[in-house]
């Protein structure tokens, strides 16, 4: 069978951009998506401005998830544990065509959008990675689809996954744990960027774990010798982090906060803690950094005769890319074309530019090539990489924000609050959705993307970073 994927792979990359397969079928989908615009125009607006951080994102979800069943879905709220997750689905049988939406900002983020640096609400949230766009984006794709079902021109299930917290505890984790993928036959997802591309790349598997060290507190000049500092354990432990970075892989990340240190300095510090994140290009690789760092701790520990308790809060797989499935992609944002800019957000885009400091290109429209998947992945991390291990995730990138902006930025959030951002969402939702009528409406399609996917992940048994079955919820939660 393995050697029928590059005669697919070929027959799928020889599609030309003018003629797609399904073309009315297509074209009804985008129709849709249009008629729908102001909707989810306001749908982002409203997220942008509720910039509600990890899994308090209650505003966000309720306004997508009402949506959604006020088109007709059958929805699911409060799935996995999780009271801002929830599921929607339409149709019946398969195949079932998982769509997958996220919603939650970033703290200490808040700007206005506007092209000079200026909160919205000091200290609050903002959506420095575009996640206002991503959820209405998905839910367009899936309207879309669902007015095709209803209307006898396809058979099957279309889903949408609210999937909260993916800057934090990566809700996605827990929803593949509840069982919640087990029936979807491909899943579709984009992010929001600077460019349009068919994504064919990894990500980065990560490790998110909190070190807390206990001393004993004394008064530090009078009887300092009677103390055990905690603090002196956070800092040995940091040390051997640091040193620790001459050996390793350069795949690999370490970055870390000292979350807590004492209070005042006249008194030894009887707890601390250090909130740590380590990456790899593959989750194999950060399951034996662990290992060294848990080494690290008891050691830094042991020294400076404290105790600690290592904490494992959180973990994402890489992304496992799916080429055939990113073929379909790249054919149908060909087919959709370029983002057209009007004046006024170009000089939006360049005077943003110069405000943070990068040089003042504007903005890509363009439609990247496709390309091959690189070796070891870019920086970052996304709890998608989980879903891609249990079901085939096919996904792409839209412009939402001018080039070579710093990402989980205030400019991110500016260029998300305005119609560069609405623009690169309704192409997300466009490209989205021709892709689900590939999968739909064509069998060998489909077949293509499963066959890739299971021989990529033959043997390989999921196994998530946590244990548990529901995560940690935010203190002021109220659940």
């Amino acid at each position: 069978m393995k050697t029928l994927l590059p005669l697919v792979l070929l027959a799928l990359g020889m599609q030309t951009a003018a003629d797609p397969p399904h073309l009315p079928l297509k074209q009804a989908a985008v129709e849709s998506i249009e008629a729908e615009s102001d909707a989810l125009a306001e749908l982002a607006d409203r997220i942008w401005e509720y910039a509600e951080t990890a899994l308090r994102e209650r505003r966000s979800a309720a306004v997508l998830s009402d949506y959604l069943e006020g088109k007709g879905f059958r929805v699911q709220r409060g799935v996995a544990g999780m009271p801002t997750a929830f599921v929607a689905e339409y149709g019946s049988g398969r195949p079932v065509i998982g769509i997958l939406g996220e919603y939650d900002a970033l703290p200490g983020l808040s700007q206005k959008a506007q092209p000079e640096k200026e909160p919205l609400e000091a200290g609050a949230g903002g959506h420095g990675c575009g996640h206002n766009l991503f959820g209405p984006a998905s839910a367009g794709a899936a309207v879309a689809l669902r007015e095709l079902i209803e209307a006898g021109r396809l058979t099957g299930t279309v889903r949408f996954y609210g999937t909260p917290a993916e800057e934090a505890v990566g809700g996605k984790v827990y929803m593949v744990k509840a069982g919640l993928f087990d029936d979807v036959d491909a899943a579709l997802a984009w992010h929001p960027n600077t460019e349009n591309e068919a994504d064919v790349q990894s990500s980065q598997a990560i490790a998110d774990f909190k070190v807390d060290f206990f001393g004993r507190a004394a008064h530090a000049a009078f009887d300092p010798w009677n103390g055990r500092s905690a603090l002196d354990g956070a800092d040995l432990f940091i040390h051997a982090l640091n040193l620790m970075r001459e050996h390793v892989k350069p795949t690999v990340r370490i970055h870390y906060v000292i979350e807590s240190g004492g209070r005042v300095p006249n008194i030894v510090p009887e707890e601390a803690t250090v909130w740590c994140w380590v990456r790899d290009s593959s989750r194999a690789g950060v399951s034996h950094l662990l290992e060294r760092v848990k080494k690290a701790a008891a050691g830094a520990a042991q020294a400076t005769e404290t105790t600690h308790r290592f904490t494992l809060q959180a973990g994402d797989y890489e992304v496992l890319p799916n080429r055939a499935g990113g073929l379909l992609m790249y054919r149908n944002l060909q087919w959709l074309g370029p983002i057209d800019y009007s004046d006024e957000e170009q000089e939006f885009a360049r005077t943003l530019q110069r405000n943070a400091g990068v040089e003042p290109e504007g903005l890509d429209g363009s439609i990247q090539p496709w390309r091959e998947t690189a070796a070891d992945p870019e920086g970052g991390s996304t709890d998608v990489g989980d879903v891609s291990w249990v079901v085939p995730v096919i996904n792409m990138t839209a412009t939402t924000a001018p080039v070579g902006v710093p990402w989980h930025g205030w400019a991110v959030v500016a260029s998300g609050g305005t119609s560069i951002g609405h623009k690169g969402m309704m192409l997300a939702a466009k490209s989205m959705a021709a892709t689900a009528v590939d999968l739909f409406a064509d069998p060998d399609a489909l077949a293509g993307v499963r066959r890739e996917f299971e021989e990529k992940t033959a043997g390989h048994v999921y196994q998530s970073f946590v244990t548990a079955d529901t995560p940690p919820l935010p203190a002021d939660s109220g659940n």
